[in-house]
C-alpha cells in the first residue's frame, strides 16, 4: 500500500511562515476562522497573548514593534474583528512603529452575499497600512508573510496588512510543497537598503552647528527606535549643546543630566538658533515648528529615516536615513576637529538656569503633602518609589489627561524606551494594551502604569489578562470621578430636560476600580493618603504581581494642559 501524502494545512503553513521570519509573540483575540491558526503558532513557540478585545491588543502589537523594533503582529477575526483591529493599525501609522495585523476573512465564492461577518478588509484598512495583501490561495502565504513584515519595518516604519479569506485556510499543500514555498519565500526576503549621507550634507551641519550662538538637539521616538541612545550621548558630550527629548524620547539620556532642557522647554526652542532634530516630527508636539514658540529665524537640521518628512518640513538641511548610523558619521567628523560650548557659555548658562528655577518651583509644590490628594502629592510619591528601584528602570506606561501631562513633568526617566504614552496621536485606551507589550518584551522590568480612571476605563478589563499571565505590571489609577474631575459644568449648562442626569465628564464616585482585578485573583489597593500609597506601592512593586492601585484624588484638583486648552 502506498505511503500516505503529508498535508498541511493554510493555519499552520501561516504559523510556520511566521516562525520562519522570526516573529515569537502574538496578541490578539480568537474566533471563527482563526482560532485554529492562533492554536498553531503557539505550538511551534509562538507566544500568544489573547486579550478580550482587538483594539487593546492591536495597541499591544504597535507598542512591542516599538519596544523591540520588530514588527508586532496582531491577530484578529473578519468584519468587526478587524473593525476593532484598526484600533491599532492606526496607532502604527501615526507613531511609525511596525505592525502587521492578520484577519480572517469571509469564503471568497460568498462576497456580495451577505456572507458571517462579510466586509472588503483590504478597502477598510487602506487609511491605515503602508502596503496590504489578500491570500487568494495558500501558495501565497509565505510571501505574503514575509512581504508584509519587510514593509512593515522598512523606512518609515508603519502598520501592514494581510488577509486570509475562511475558505484558504482550510486549503492544503503536501508537507515537501509547504517547505518548497518556505525556502523560496525566505531567500527571496527583501532587505533594507543602507542609505548613505553625502559627506558635504555632514559637513554642512556641522558647520550649522559651529556658526550657531545658541543650538539645541531635540530627539524622539524615531531616535528610540533606531537604539541611538550611544550616538545622542556622544554628540551632546562632544559638543555641549542642550537637549531636549520628546515625551517618548525620554530616557534616551538620562532626564537627570546635566544638558538636559525640559525644565526650561520655553526658552530653549524659543530662543534656539539651530535646531538638530533627530527622529522627531515638527508636528502638534513640537508646535509644528514655527512661531511663536520656535523663532522665526531658527534653522532647522532634520535626521529622519523617511524622505517625505523631510521634504515636507522644507529644513535648512535634511539628513536621510537610520539615526544611528547619521550620527555616528556625524560623531565620527566632530571627534576630528572637536569643540564644545562649555558651561559657561552664555546660552549654556541661561538654560541651566532657567532649569534650576523651574525645577526649584516645581519641587517647592511636590514637597507638600496635600490631602485629600491634588496631583502632585501622589505623583511625587511614584516618582520616588520608581527611582528606588534602580535599574532595570521599570517601563512606565503613561495616558490620561491631568495624569498624563503631570506625570510628564514629575515622573523621571532614566533609561531608553521606558516611556509610553498616548503618543503622536493623542490615544486613549492605550494603558493595558501597552502594559501587556511592555512585559512580554521586556520580561526582566516592572510595568507601572499611571493612568487617569478615564483613560483606565477604556480597557479596564484587560486587568482579567494580566492575571491570567501573571504578569509584573502595577496599575495606579488616579481617580478623580471622571474626565478631568468630574462634574465641573457652569451654572447655566445645569438645564434642560435632562439636567438631572450625571455630568457627561462625569463617572460614579468613589469607583471601586481596585475591586476589579480582585475579582480575578490580583491585588488591589485603595489608598487616599501618602502612608497607604508609600506602604502600597513598596509591596506591589516587590511582589511583581498584577495589582490596580486605585488613588482617591479630590476632583477639583487639576485642569487641561496649557498645550492642549485651546483644542478643548
Amino acid at each position: 500500500m502506498a505511503e500516505k501524502t503529508a498535508l498541511i494545512d493554510c493555519n499552520l503553513l501561516v504559523a510556520k511562515a511566521l516562525a520562519r521570519a522570526g516573529v515569537d509573540r502574538m496578541f490578539g483575540v480568537v474566533g471563527i476562522p482563526v482560532t485554529s491558526l492562533a492554536n498553531r503558532a503557539v505550538a511551534l513557540g509562538i507566544r500568544f497573548i489573547a486579550f478580550h478585545n482587538e483594539q487593546s491588543a492591536g495597541y499591544a502589537a504597535s507598542a512591542y514593534g516599538y519596544l523591540t523594533g520588530r514588527p508586532g503582529v496582531l491577530l484578529t477575526v473578519s468584519g468587526p474583528g478587524c473593525v476593532h483591529g484598526l484600533a491599532g493599525l492606526s496607532n502604527a501609522a501615526a507613531n511609525a512603529w511596525p505592525m502587521v495585523m492578520i484577519s480572517g476573512s469571509c469564503d471568497q465564492k460568498d462576497v456580495g452575499r451577505g456572507d458571517f461577518q462579510e466586509l472588503d478588509q483590504i478597502a477598510a484598512v487602506k487609511p491605515f497600512v503602508k502596503f496590504s495583501v489578500k491570500a487568494k490561495d495558500i501558495t501565497e502565504i509565505p510571501n505574503s508573510v514575509f512581504t508584509l513584515l519587510y514593509h512593515a519595518g522598512s523606512g518609515r516604519p508603519g502598520g501592514c496588512y494581510l488577509d486570509i479569506p475562511s475558505d484558504v485556510l482550510h486549503q492544503t499543500v503536501t508537507e515537501s510543497e509547504a517547505n518548497s514555498l518556505l525556502n523560496d519565500a525566505e531567500s527571496n526576503r527583501k532587505v533594507e537598503p543602507i542609505k548613505s549621507v553625502k559627506n558635504d550634507e555632514i559637513a554642512k551641519a556641522i558647520s550649522l552647528i559651529r556658526k550657531a550662538e545658541r543650538p539645541l538637539i531635540v530627539f524622539g521616538k524615531g531616535a528610540a527606535i533606531a537604539r541611538a541612545e550611544d550616538e545622542i550621548k556622544n554628540l551632546v558630550e562632544k559638543t555641549g549643546i542642550p537637549f531636549l527629548p520628546t515625551p517618548m524620547g525620554k530616557g534616551l539620556l538620562p532626564d537627570s543630566h546635566e544638558l538636559a532642557a525640559t525644565a526650561a522647554r520655553s526658552l530653549a526652542i524659543g530662543k534656539c538658533d539651530v535646531a538638530v532634530v533627530v527622529g522627531a516630527r515638527l508636528n502638534w508636539l513640537l508646535h509644528f515648528g514655527e512661531p511663536p514658540k520656535w523663532s522665526k529665524d531658527v534653522k532647522f537640521i532634520l535626521i529622519d529615516i523617511d524622505e517625505g518628512e523631510i521634504e515636507l518640513r522644507k529644513p535648512e538641511l535634511g539628513l536621510v536615513g537610520d539615526a544611528k548610523r547619521i550620527l555616528k558619521v556625524l560623531n565620527k567628523e566632530i571627534k576630528d576637529d572637536p569643540f564644545c560650548l562649555g558651561r559657561t557659555h552664555p546660552w549654556i548658562e541661561a538654560i541651566t538656569n532657567k532649569v534650576k528655577e523651574n525645577v526649584s518651583r516645581m519641587e517647592g509644590q511636590l514637597g507638600k503633602d496635600v490631602v485629600p490628594f491634588n496631583f502632585l502629592t501622589p505623583m511625587r510619591i511614584i516618582r520616588d518609589a520608581i527611582v528606588g528601584l534602580g535599574s532595570p528602570a521599570p517601563i512606565l506606561v503613561s495616558e490620561g489627561a491631568n495624569t498624563m501631562d503631570v506625570g510628564r513633568s514629575v515622573l523621571v526617566q532614566t533609561e531608553p524606551r521606558t516611556r509610553l504614552d498616548a503618543g503622536t496621536w493623542g490615544t486613549m485606551g492605550v494603558g493595558l494594551g501597552y502594559c501587556i507589550a511592555a512585559a512580554v518584551a521586556s520580561p526582566e522590568r516592572l510595568v507601572v502604569a499611571v493612568e487617569g480612571d478615564s483613560g483606565f476605563g477604556f480597557s479596564a478589563m484587560e486587568v482579567e489578562t494580566l492575571v491570567r499571565y501573571q504578569l509584573p505590571v502595577v496599575v495606579i489609577v488616579f481617580n478623580n470621578g471622571g474626565v478631568y474631575g468630574g462634574d465641573r459644568r457652569n451654572p447655566e449648562e445645569i438645564t434642560g430636560p435632562y439636567k438631572n442626569d450625571p455630568a457627561p465628564t462625569s463617572f460614579v464616585p468613589g469607583a471601586a476600580y481596585h475591586l476589579l482585578i480582585e475579582a480575578f485573583g490580583g491585588k488591589g489597593y485603595l489608598v487616599g493618603t501618602p502612608d497607604e500609597l508609600k506602604s502600597a506601592l513598596t509591596e506591589s512593586f516587590s511582589a511583581r504581581k498584577p495589582a490596580v492601585i486605585n488613588v482617591t484624588i479630590d476632583p477639583f484638583a487639576g485642569a487641561e494642559s496649557g498645550r492642549m486648552q485651546h483644542k478643548n
